[in-house]
């Protein structure tokens, strides 16, 4: 073969490879992997809690490139410890893990007990070898039906402060539409050490015998009592208090109180009915008045006195009425009659008497 056929031959071959390269693949320029990662994790946060640190967080629902994280498999929260003054360490994800740190949880969204998972917010109780006054920083992760993993969040601290223990004979007295409350102050810390710092305390009611506890006030109490107002008469009310100890940045709740019930009661009588008149017979005595203004009455009470003596309650009669009649009475005998209101508390609340009427038997 001459040297121009064997180029010629040649030159065909490359074009051909040129051709085969440029047909395979798809059309148009490359999306880097690094946009197709799911967003990192947002808003961590924590408390301290008696024996634990409760760390919070939200899980994302977008990639870094905008587009939506159907299939998040797992949420995963890591841990370091780090002396006062220590440089802080970077966090940074190799095949699925933060390189250093102490992997604490994996969490499946369909399955996250122990941690509790509502909407996009993910719970964590954290008792793994925590050390009172040491500082620990943590950071979470989400990863992919395929692997991905998200970069980590920003970096949490917490120091770990020695929560106060538990408040001391909490007292509830009820009254009308409130309960008031009083305790001791805690014996000391939970690691034995006096009470210290700047203590607080958080009172949480619930109404009946079961439901969750809630706190009464938005801000802490700084004393040893408080009066809950505008609450409803004749409902159970349970109570338990949960002090506060605040050094510096940071805060840590202690255990609560034990529980104290109270139930409020109407004490305020109702208005007293009025306009009192008694038409008199050979054979009883009929009475008639004017309702009381008070809207919660639920009867009326009659009294009789004969002569100059005292009144004695003689019977009742329903809201509803206005009259009450008098069979029990003798000719010539000379009586006193009064009403008076009552509510329908659980006990109920009597008003005034009414103006009070004689009549005399013919």
């Amino acid at each position: 073969m001459s040297r121009p056929q064997s180029r010629g031959l040649g030159l065909l071959v490359v074009l051909a490879v040129l051709l085969a390269a440029a047909g395979c693949g798809r059309k148009g320029p490359p999306v880097a992997p690094e946009r197709r990662l799911p967003a990192a994790p947002a808003g961590m946060s924590a408390t301290v809690e008696a024996d634990s640190i409760v760390v919070s967080w939200t899980v994302p629902r977008t990639r870094v490139d905008g587009t939506a994280l159907r299939d998040l498999a797992l949420t995963k929260l890591f841990r370091r410890a780090e002396a006062a003054g220590e440089p802080a360490k970077s966090a940074m994800v190799s095949r699925g893990e933060v390189v250093g740190w102490e992997p604490l949880a994996a969490i499946r969204p369909d399955a996250p007990a122990p941690a509790v998972m509502t909407g996009n917010t993910v719970r964590w109780v954290d008792r793994h070898g925590l050390t009172i006054d040491h500082r620990y920083i943590y950071v979470a992760t989400v990863i992919d039906s395929t692997g991905r993993s998200s970069a980590p969040s920003e970096r949490l601290a917490v120091l770990f402060l020695a929560a106060p223990g538990p408040p001391e004979a909490l007292a509830a007295d009820a009254g009308d539409g409130e309960v008031r409350l009083a305790w001791k102050p805690p014996a000391g810390l939970v690691d034995g050490s006096p009470l210290r710092g700047d203590i607080s305390y958080v009172v949480l009611r619930g109404a009946g015998a079961e439901g969750a506890l809630q706190p009464v006030q938005a801000e802490p109490a700084t004393g040893t009592t408080h009066v809950d107002r505008g609450l409803a008469n004749e409902t159970t009310y349970r109570y338990v208090v949960r002090a506060v100890r605040k050094e510096g940045e940071a805060t840590a709740y202690g255990e609560p109180s034990m529980v104290a019930t109270a139930t409020p009661v109407k004490r305020t009588p109702p208005a007293a009915p009025g306009n009192l008149l008694a038409i008199p017979s050979e054979t009883l005595v009929r009475l008639t008045w004017t309702a009381s203004a008070s809207p919660d009455v639920a009867a009326y009470a009659i009294y009789r006195a004969t002569g100059t003596g005292a009144f004695v309650r003689i019977g009742t009669t329903p809201a509803i009425n206005i009259v009450f009649t008098d069979r029990d009475v003798k000719r010539g005998e000379q009586y006193r009659y009064a009403v008076t209101a009552l509510d329908s508390a659980r006990t109920p609340n009597e008003s005034p008497q009414s103006n009070v009427v004689t009549a005399t038997i013919p």
